[in-house]
């Protein structure tokens, strides 16, 4: 079986529209993941639906309990409607190790065609041109997606995108754990609206991580992790330290100094897929408070560390990405 690719291609409601009978030897039939389509050579093709559960749903069995769904060859998902559609499949079992993922959806969305590509080899997927004709099964598959133990840090000042680039990073992930450190929003609004944001865009079986303690989730973390962010971590650790204080403790630079060790030590030795968002804030207005200052040198050192330990370092501003050699 052999399909031809259309970037331009939308993906519709099983059933929509006219219904056209498929070829002799053909079977197309609607299921809870999209339009599977199953050819006279064995060949298994899915046309994927924006919705796609992530789980198998109930009551498959002849008990009731839950089968897993069968395997596909080709998934052909539209990315920018809803690239945590690849994750989802995962998670289900649709997509397995061997499948090929066709990444479609890419028209004016995108700002060019090199960054929808980027985007689909983020998810594992092919991005093929128009026209193009892909065999089900395919014959040959790029390399495998990225898995642990592989680190990248996103910096980039505010409302640069940072923190979307890191979720889009994991996206086509089937487990993903969520290392939030951010203080609780009760009692600010514009801090609780943010933190609803964030929410609002993560797939729902991502599993949260609220807590400070980051070098305890990434000592244990397997699959891959999302760590938001070094600058909230930081920020608490200068607070348990007392170092927000106009006469800090005693030993209180020391005791950060240990806390800071601990944090890199973790990181480098994450076995993860760990995406970090950090703060860019040495290029700003020069901080009024002592405070103020000694957080932003210790956050652009600490920044320094995680990059001479880690694979990848990107900067994000205005929405786009560089990665940084």
């Amino acid at each position: 079986m052999r399909v031809t690719v259309d970037q331009t291609f939308t993906l519709r409601e099983p059933g929509a529209g006219t219904a056209t009978p498929p070829p002799a030897g053909y079977l197309v039939r609607a299921t809870p993941y999209g339009t599977r389509v199953d050819g006279p050579d064995g060949g298994r093709l899915l046309y994927a639906r924006a919705d796609a559960p992530a789980d198998p749903p109930g009551g498959s069995g002849a008990g009731g309990e839950r089968v897993p769904p069968q395997q596909v060859d080709v998934a052909i998902v539209d990315v920018v409607e809803s690239p945590a559609t690849v994750g989802a499949l995962r998670r289900a079992g649709v997509v397995g190790r061997t499948t090929a993922v066709i990444a479609v959806g890419g028209d004016h969305r995108v700002h060019s065609p090199a960054e929808f590509e980027r985007r689909a080899r983020l998810l594992g997927a092919l991005a093929p041109s128009d026209g193009q004709d892909v065999a089900c099964p395919p014959a040959a598959w790029p390399p495998e997606r990225v898995a642990g133990p592989h680190r990248v840090l996103v910096t980039g000042g505010a409302r640069s995108g940072k923190s979307t680039e890191a979720e889009r990073r994991l996206l086509g992930e089937p487990e993903v754990v969520y290392l939030a450190t951010g203080p609780d929003p009760e009692g600010d609004r514009a801090w609780a609206e943010r933190v609803a944001a964030h929410r609002g865009r993560r797939p729902w079986w991502w599993k949260t991580e609220e807590t400070t303690d980051a070098a305890a989730v990434l000592r244990g973390a397997t699959g891959a992790v999302l760590f938001d962010c070094v600058g909230t971590w930081l920020a608490a650790a200068m607070d348990a330290c007392g170092l927000w204080r106009d006469r800090p403790p005693a030993g209180a630079g020391a005791e950060l100094d240990a806390r800071e060790d601990e944090l890199v030590d973790a990181w480098r030795r994450c076995g993860a897929h760990l995406v970090a968002v950090t703060n860019e804030v040495g290029s700003g207005v020069v901080p009024a408070t002592v405070s103020g200052g000694l957080f932003r040198d210790r956050l652009g050192r600490l920044n320094q560390r995680l990059a001479g330990e880690s694979e990848q370092v990107l900067l994000a501003t205005a929405g786009r990405v560089l990665d940084l050699p």
